[in-house]
């Protein structure tokens, strides 16, 4: 959402509050009319798009310096200083550097709209050659970053990008209007558009849906909700996470949205991952103890965000923050293990029916039959 505000602000002029309120309302709009067909189709166009975009981008930087992306780091130290080449300002210690990796790699096996897309799969087979394709793509254009922001840091130049944008995520669009002009700007413009509506949307459908089918239905009617008020409770759920997506968008505005990922990363490495592997690879595993570690993981590691330097200094500007770290990785995914632990151990006696299932379950999941 802040992405998308200072994306609609740099296109049109409007300001940046009135951009997140309008991107929000068509967000919203697009999950209630579309629902999941329209959320699929504008992921797999924006996927296409966006490494089209990308590719297209990095061809025209690599251009300007003979195809050789050692001269244009060269070029970007010989401009801003070695420094550039060293790991990035917004990590200042070696624990912030683990954790934030941590909430990268095993975040993206816990994010809920990527999840979700597993039930777009007819089978097994099919769910793991699509995970094989997708990592080989996302692989690709993370390399293709590299290029693009190093390409920005020498075209445009580092100043010019933080007077659009304090938080720098301008970056892109920037660069395409260097190479391109007016029409390359409009072009990314649309694909960085696409994807944020294809992720705002992923994430608003999955929420609504966890809200309506997995809390309403499974939990506060015990499952004998009906259809129509499954669907009504989802539309409601709808609304709701997306007034909550403008309020976060404005409360978090100037801030670095690469960074601001991380922190989503880290709530789904805490809150998702833990659970999800120990379903999968330890058949002393519970139910109790599966729910446990997700809600350990997640308020966990919310309380922790709330606590640490970027809400408490750079958001709320006090002068220090009760936990050091930026990412709270580190500590919310051993803790979210434990939590799953201990409270599978502690249950175990009244859940010998799922022990006794896993070797099925486990057949399954490896086999990918029926």
């Amino acid at each position: 959402m802040v992405g998308a505000g200072g994306l609609i602000r740099l296109m049109f002029g409007i300001s940046y509050e009135a951009a997140i309120v309008v991107v929000g309302a068509v967000m919203i709009l697009y999950v209630l009319v579309g629902g999941m067909i329209a959320t699929t189709w504008v992921q797999i166009v924006k996927a296409f798009l966006l490494l089209a975009g990308a590719f297209l981008l990095a061809v025209l930087v690599l251009s300007r310096f003979g195809f050789n992306p050692a001269r244009l780091f060269a070029e970007a130290a010989a401009r801003n200083g070695d420094g550039v080449l060293a790991p990035g300002k917004l990590v200042t210690s070696p624990l912030d550097a683990v954790s934030l990796g941590m909430a990268l790699m095993f975040g993206t096996a816990g994010l809920p709209h990527i999840l979700m897309r597993f039930f777009t799969v007819p089978d097994a087979g099919a769910a793991r050659r699509s995970v094989f394709y997708a990592t080989g793509i996302i692989g690709t254009f993370y390399l293709l970053t590299f290029i693009l922001g190093f390409g920005a840091m020498v075209l445009v130049g580092p100043e010019a990008i933080r007077a659009v944008d304090k938080g720098g995520n301008m970056a892109a669009p920037l660069l395409a209007e260097a190479l391109g002009g007016t029409a390359l700007l409009g072009f990314i413009a649309a694909v960085a558009f696409a994807t944020i509506l294809a992720v705002v949307a992923g994430l608003t459908l999955s929420g609504a849906a966890a809200l309506s089918h997995d809390l309403w239905v499974n939990v506060v009617k015990h499952g004998e909700a009906d259809p129509g008020e499954q669907l009504r409770v989802a539309r409601g759920a709808t609304v709701e996470l997306g007034v909550i997506a403008v309020v976060l968008g404005i409360t978090f505005k100037g801030q670095n949205v690469a960074f601001m990922v991380s922190l989503a990363f880290a709530i789904a490495a805490s809150g998702n991952f833990p659970a999800l592997l120990l379903a999968m690879f330890w058949r002393r595993a519970t139910t109790s103890g599966l729910v446990a570690s997700m809600l350990t993981g997640t308020f966990g590691a919310l309380l922790l965000i709330w606590l640490s330097p970027t809400i408490q200094v750079d958001i709320l500007h006090h002068t220090s923050a009760p936990f050091p770290l930026r990412n709270p990785a580190l500590l919310t995914i051993p803790l979210s293990f434990l939590a799953g632990a201990v409270v599978s151990l502690a249950t175990a006696g009244r859940s010998q029916d799922e022990i006794a299932r896993f070797p099925e379950r486990e057949r399954l999941m490896l086999e990918g039959t029926e």
